[in-house]
């Protein structure tokens, strides 16, 4: 089948990569010879020379990585962590103490009537009183947990 007479032949349709735009301006992955440029006996002449520079060495750059230890959150139990300052994995052991809320507890009986020692009882009860969690290995303080 010819042309009809006054319309020219249609030429090859574009590619996909020119239909699409997709890598038109980067460089083809393999050689493709300039005019004027012969091929060698595997496919493709070297490029010319082009007086690059020696290559020059990076400096190496360190980078230092630090390392959190995660957040303990410490309440009136127990916890199991890695202790920071032996680095072993250790139960914490408590140790309870007086504090605000022992404090105010007492203070607020006294205000209703319980004067005759009967005040004192906050100071005999644990879950009134503030916590230590200390390290049994090396009996370090790793942290607290406070009532108030």
């Amino acid at each position: 089948m010819s042309a009809p007479s006054g319309f020219p032949a249609p030429s090859a349709p574009p590619s996909y990569e020119e239909t699409t735009g997709i890598n038109v301006n980067y460089p083809h992955p393999y050689p493709v010879p300039e005019p004027g440029q012969k091929p060698d006996e595997k496919g493709m002449s070297p490029p010319p020379y082009m007086g690059l520079s020696a290559p020059t060495s990076n400096p190496v750059t360190v980078q230092t990585v630090y390392v959190q230890q995660p957040v303990v959150v410490f309440y009136d139990r127990p916890v199991q962590m890695c202790c920071p300052s032996c680095n072993k994995v250790i139960v914490t052991r408590l140790s309870y103490e007086s504090g605000a809320l022992t404090w105010l507890s007492c203070g607020g009986l006294c205000l209703l009537g319980c004067i005759a020692g009967c005040c004192l009882i906050p100071f005999c009860i644990d879950a009134l009183k503030d916590v230590d969690h200390f390290c049994p290995n090396c009996k370090a303080l790793v942290g607290s947990y406070k009532r108030l």
